[in-house]
């Protein structure tokens, strides 16, 4: 793995939504908007329905959250349309969605994996429980191949859920903690507390494809998976991020660049999104700051200037 640094920005970014800890619109470019009752806590996750213009978000004041997004003339707006809770409103870390976009399932501090039916108010608006774990529940996607529910909590555990049974379909032990998970089709990425990566296929019954140390000198925050299943890319709290590719690709190798730095100041990657149709992806991190990066030319596309709040998470509609 070699470190190198990216060139001048050199080109306009894509359109992505993004969460700080906190803020006013004092700010906002002409072309943003500042999503309305957002929720009192800090942001956790974002995701973007795949069938139609809705946004999710989790949140640490225990709600999940839902807007309908639309654009006329070049204006944004975002409405509300509806909220559950975990039960005793207990932080949420993250959520996903069904293909069809018609179900959202999250998971959280409750040590349950939930799921909600968009358009139904679940009984005390608390969303079904599907599955458990022993501890916080950091991480949970849905497996395209398969149709089912993965989590990964501090319990050490990765378990794999049908909505339809009340256990696991199956259970894998890790080396560590679950700090954050991604997949992309038949590619699954772990990154775990210790520095641990772990990759998976999980086209079908789920085979590890490899084990390893991340290339970053401290600790995992955020790991991405490729659009193209190649690889991915993991972020660290010393503002860095690693390119790993876990499958061998003609030309290409493995690197990793300091960003998210301002002179001997370092500051965490908190979140990295790919754009799906483009292969680029956005860094954000806890200097306020996003980055936009195309890894293949290894150039910084754009980066915007700081909003003196840290961000959490972002998150491409495309």
């Amino acid at each position: 793995t070699s470190t190198m640094s990216f060139g001048a920005p050199v080109a306009p970014a894509p359109q992505l939504v993004g969460s700080c800890t906190s803020g006013t619109t004092d700010r906002l470019a002409p072309a943003d908007h500042c999503v309305q009752s957002a929720g009192n806590d800090g942001i956790s996750s974002l995701r973007w329905s795949s069938t139609a213009n809705h946004l999710l978000s989790t949140n640490w004041d225990g709600g999940v959250r839902c807007w309908e997004v639309q654009e006329q003339g070049g204006q944004i707006r975002a409405l509300p349309k509806a909220q559950v809770n975990h039960e005793g409103n207990a932080p949420v870390l993250d959520c996903c969605m069904s293909p069809d976009g018609n179900t959202v399932f999250s998971v959280g501090a409750d040590k349950a994996v939930r799921m909600w039916q968009l358009g139904q108010t679940p009984p005390n608006n608390v969303p079904q429980q599907i599955g458990s774990h022993d501890q916080p529940i950091k991480s949970v996607r849905f497996l395209k191949g398969t149709n089912m529910i993965v989590s990964g909590g501090y319990d050490k555990l990765l378990k794999f859920w049908d909505a339809r049974q009340p256990n696991p379909v199956a259970q894998i032990q890790l080396p560590e903690r679950v700090y954050d998970m991604d997949t992309s089709d038949s590619l699954m990425v772990v990154a775990c507390a210790g520095r641990h990566i772990l990759t998976y296929n999980v086209q079908g019954q789920p085979q590890e494809h490899e084990r390893k140390e991340s290339p970053l000198k401290y600790q995992s925050r955020c790991v991405a998976a490729f659009p193209d299943n190649t690889g991915y890319a993991v972020g660290s709290i010393e503002g860095r991020v690693g390119i790993q590719y876990a499958t061998k690709v003609p030309g290409k190798e493995s690197f990793a660049f300091k960003c998210h730095r301002d002179g001997n100041n370092v500051y965490a990657v908190n979140h990295i999104a790919f754009h799906k149709g483009y292969g680029t992806f956005c860094t954000v991190g806890a200097d306020g700051i996003v980055n936009f990066w195309d890894k293949d030319n290894k150039q910084r596309l754009k980066g915007f200037p700081a909003i003196h709040r840290t961000i959490t998470c972002a998150q491409f509609n495309a």
